[in-house]
């Protein structure tokens, strides 16, 4: 994510890269350690994970664009994604076949040994064995590009640029790149602490983070967050604490002082190779499947961001998905299903039966329905958005169906406003006009404080609020319907019904 942020703004590599990088860094660990040291752990809940996937299949593919002129061994001017397949599609003939070949070799390799091998570390010998055909072919005599020997030390202090014109440049990237590396690094930790049975502190993960990333920019330290490879890899070699990480850490070092001077055999097409494959991994094909095969709406918001990714600039593509995503699910929220109920009866068992209409099967089951009372459960929390909604379902109840009696049953409902309760007040009025009312069966508790609190209980009623079906029915046929049509009625929806009659 670093790489195709950075790589807008200068060439990799280059001085100007790793210092943008240091500030990147350093500004991104600011705002981790803000968002856990005033508690916004929580937040990082409300952004979708087919956000998280869209976005780092962009990124991958940008990642992947970006090292096609290393692979190819052209020189290219744009950095735009559209702009750079353009001119790669103008320089073909420019190629360079020894870069192209040691690359694919590479790239090629790496998969083998992962698909035979995985207990083989790919990725290195596919390096080595990249540099060993770039030297057979004779690389440097062919045009082919070699990385700069490393120097043998361990990273010097730095201090990154906290100009204030670079701090304008990059914290809109740094913020959504902080954003990206606490939404994984969480799901990372949820995913470990499912095996390990441990409990996660979102705040703690985001201050850890923050320090690190800190602290690391004045060290020369790229920046860091989760990894699911690294993390795997070190719970299933038996890793209990932390203090695996510093171990990690003392061997890399070790590496970097023994073997940093072989760097310059490295072909930057054999690094390129990698690099591709590596953000062909970034992609999760499985996931993407199963968001294209089963939800619309996901598909949408995978869309968007992925595309995003690729035409604008990384932040807004995040900013885009999360957006859509709320959109989304608000439009989801204000449309609740509304299921009518209605009255079965099994002969064979001689019992009434309660049921959604999507449960009955009319051609066995005949659907009893009272032409005085209809039963509706509301599957969602009543608040502002949602009262349109269902103040026009009901509304379609009292004039296509003459129903004055409305029952509405609250078990599947959450929560209720007050945008929500003046709704239902108003419904509750319009029913007693017209010699009705309105009911209410089976509410949670928190709803019934919350009605209570804000005195809708007793505007209403309190002798309208049950937690009995039979009880509703019961008091309603004795007190409130219409007896001249229980007469004529021959539907015999509710036990009531058979009473009248005896």
């Amino acid at each position: 994510m670093i790489f195709a942020t950075i790589g807008a703004y200068a060439d990799p590599g280059s001085v100007d890269f790793i210092r943008l990088t240091l500030s990147l860094t350093f500004l991104a660990g600011v705002y981790q350690f803000v968002f856990g040291f005033v508690k916004l752990g929580k937040v990082v809940d409300f952004v979708s994970h087919t956000v998280v996937i869209g976005f780092t299949a962009g990124a991958a593919i940008l990642i992947v664009t970006s090292q096609l002129k290393s692979l190819l061994g052209i020189s290219l001017q744009s950095t735009e994604f559209l702009e750079t397949w353009l001119e790669i599609i103008e320089k073909f003939m420019q190629i360079n076949i020894y870069s192209l070949s040691i690359g694919l070799l590479t790239f090629a390799i790496a998969i083998v040994i992962k698909k035979f091998y995985p207990k083989i570390p790919n990725l290195l010998i596919a390096l080595i064995s990249g540099s060993i055909f770039a030297a057979l072919l004779h690389g440097d005599i062919h045009s082919v590009k070699f990385v700069p020997e490393i120097p043998r030390h361990l990273p010097p202090l730095s201090f990154p640029d906290l100009s204030l014109g670079t701090i304008k440049q990059l914290a809109p990237s740094a913020f959504a790149i902080a954003i990206l590396w606490l939404i994984e690094a969480i799901s990372i930790s949820r995913s470990i602490a499912s095996k390990s049975h441990q409990s996660i502190n979102a705040n703690q993960e985001f201050v850890g983070q923050g320090l690190s990333n800190i602290v690391g920019s004045f060290f020369s330290s790229y920046a860091g967050s989760g990894s699911f490879t690294r993390s795997g890899v070190n719970y299933s070699a038996g890793a209990q604490t932390p203090l695996s990480a510093i171990f990690a850490a003392v061997f890399l070092a070790l590496i970097v002082l023994l073997v940093a001077p072989i760097t310059r055999y490295l072909p930057i097409p054999a690094m390129a190779g990698v690099i591709i494959l590596v953000g062909y991994n970034l992609i999760n094909f499985d996931h993407i499947k199963k968001i294209i095969k089963t939800s619309r709406t996901e598909m949408a918001i995978l869309a968007v961001t992925f595309f995003s990714t690729l035409f604008l600039e990384l932040e807004f593509a995040i900013y885009l998905g999360i957006i859509l995503s709320i959109i989304l699910f608000l439009n989801k929220t204000s449309h609740p299903k509304i299921a009518t109920l209605y009255s079965s009866f099994d002969e064979n068992k001689n019992k009434r039966t309660l049921l959604c209409t999507s449960k009955l099967d009319p051609g066995k089951i005949p659907l009893l329905k009272c032409p005085q009372i209809e039963i509706i459960r509301i599957d969602m929390s009543v608040y502002f958005g949602s009262v349109n909604y269902i103040q026009e379902r009901i509304m379609y109840i009292l004039e296509k169906e003459g129903i004055k009696h409305i029952i509405i049953i609250g078990s599947s409902m959450n929560m209720i406003d007050m945008n929500g309760m003046e709704m239902l007040e108003e419904v509750a009025h319009m029913l007693q006009k017209i010699g009705g009312w309105l009911y209410f069966l089976d509410l949670k508790l928190d709803v019934q404080r919350t009605l209570k609190k804000a005195g809708f209980m007793k505007t209403i009623g309190e002798e309208y609020f049950f937690s009995s079906k039979k009880w509703a029915i019961e008091y309603i046929y004795n007190n409130k319907i219409d007896k001249d049509i229980c007469k004529k009625c021959t539907k015999k929806a509710f036990i009531e019904c058979e009473n009248k009659t005896a």
